[in-house]
């Protein structure tokens, strides 16, 4: 496949790239802010996982460059991984589950609190839905939790969720500091994926809580009674599609020329990773250093089995192991015409057929002993 091939097959990473986003979720963000104009009277956000930094582009462009007064907004993005700087944006490379990180974020709003804490953070998904869930959920009320320290009170916070069988437990967590809480399905997020977007609004927390991050919001026991309950002690969260009903679908396959006439150009992703995990792997790889397995001693020369064997004619993976061959060696097609006309031929007459009996192998026995 081309470089084109995956700007055909999703619209959102090309617009992402011709636009200057770092990633397609900026749109996510975007749409989110059209239904609910989440930006105004903002002047302190904080953006967690933030890496690689698209939500942050948002926010600069939003806050920084369409503001008459930018002076007073101040952006702090946190995240463990590096981040290629942006501008107008203060960078915290640090934990979200320490204390000290939320302490860090106070000191850059100078013992303020922020307007709006936004988080975008997924873990790196298993393909095991229950795993994936409960990871996902513990990281957003890990970042629920510093966002208790954090977040003045009238305040809103967006985090993405997965939508999962024990989703009710995280949205009566979210009720407790939230009075106004609505799930968010925004345009460019696929309908095949579970992800989604909860948006809090009015953050209350109750009379004589006290932030702490030694004790978390959500025990390890998962009340497996939750979902059966009706009536009000069910929490129901309002769930909404927003973004552009006639715009593009993430789950579509669009022509490379969205416009007749405008001749489609490709373009690099807009801010290369710095230091991915994969980073190693890809250097062992070039340098064909990667996963080479240990032969054991085991390995012989091909043209020696051959040899030992009698096996002329095989062709394949060129090693034998232990005396067997590999299962990737197979014959050519006249070795197997001669093995077929062999089979063929071979007979078994009576005379080659006889009983073995105890003292057949006695005897036997005696006369290796006997030397």
């Amino acid at each position: 496949m081309g470089r084109s091939s995956k700007d055909k097959r999703d619209v959102y990473y090309r617009l992402a790239k011709e636009e200057g986003w770092r990633a397609r979720s900026a749109f996510k963000l975007l749409q989110i802010n059209e239904d609910y104009s989440l930006f105004n009277g903002v002047n302190k956000v904080v953006d967690l996982c933030a890496a690689p930094g698209s939500w942050s582009q948002v926010l600069a462009k939003k806050l920084i460059e369409e503001k008459e007064k930018p002076d007073n907004v101040k952006i702090v993005a946190v995240d463990l991984q590096a981040m290629a700087p942006i501008p107008g944006v203060i960078q915290i490379q640090g934990d979200i589950t320490k204390k000290s990180t939320a302490q860090k974020i106070i000191s850059h709003f100078e013992g303020d609190y922020a307007d709006l804490v936004v988080c975008d953070g997924a873990p790196d998904v298993t393909g095991l839905h229950d795993i994936d869930e409960y990871i996902q959920a513990q990281l957003l009320l890990a970042a629920l939790n510093i966002t208790t320290h954090c977040l003045k009170k009238g305040g809103n916070f967006v985090a993405k969720i997965f939508r999962g069988k024990d989703v009710t437990l995280l949205y009566s967590q979210l009720k407790i500091f939230f009075p106004l809480v609505s799930i968010f399905k925004p345009r460019s997020s696929r309908n095949s994926s579970i992800e989604a977007f909860v948006v809090c609004q009015n953050y209350c927390p109750p009379d004589g809580y006290v932030p702490n991050m030694s004790n978390p919001l959500l025990d390890h026991q998962y009340d497996v009674d939750f979902n059966n309950l009706e009536g009000p002690n069910r929490i129901i969260v309002p769930f909404l599609a927003c973004g552009d009903l006639s715009g593009f679908d993430s789950d579509r396959t669009y022509p490379l020329e969205l416009e007749p006439g405008k001749e489609y150009v490709y373009h690099p992703p807009t801010q290369s990773p710095i230091h991915p995990p994969y980073e190693e792997a890809c250097k062992l790889r070039k340098s064909d250093q990667l996963s080479k397995p240990s032969d054991g001693g085991h390995l012989r020369d091909i043209g020696a089995a051959n040899d030992d064997r009698g096996t002329a004619g095989v062709t394949g993976s060129g090693d034998v192991r232990d005396n067997r061959v590999t299962p990737g060696i197979g014959l050519d097609n006249e070795s197997k015409n001669h093995l077929c006309s062999d089979l063929n031929n071979l007979t078994i007459k009576e005379d080659d057929i006889r009983t073995v009996t105890a003292d057949d192998i006695n005897m036997e026995k005696n006369s290796i002993s006997n030397g």
